[in-house]
């Protein structure tokens, strides 16, 4: 998820937080810590301007597709490996 829209989703996350949810306190600081924690992340990757290794693997994906199918598995499967290592 680009950037842009992940902001876009913390921003509905504290809409709705903004509505008193029925959650406890502790969960309501739990989901403040994580938001700052994933907006840190954010302004990490857009001061450094690093792309993200799954979109550079996916980008790979799109340019060999066609020409190079046993390439673009094992690309593919890198990409599903770095997903679940959470990368």
């Amino acid at each position: 998820m680009p950037a842009r829209e992940l902001q876009e989703q913390l921003d509905s996350l504290r809409e709705q937080l903004e509505q008193n949810p029925p959650i406890t306190e502790e969960e309501r600081e739990q989901l403040h810590t994580l938001m700052s924690q994933i907006e840190a992340k954010i302004r990490l990757e857009e001061a450094t301007h690093e792309n993200n290794v799954v979109d550079g693997v996916n980008l790979a994906v799109e340019r060999f597709e066609v020409a190079h199918p046993d390439l673009t598995a094992t690309l593919r499967n890198i990409a599903t490996h770095l997903h679940s290592m959470g990368i």
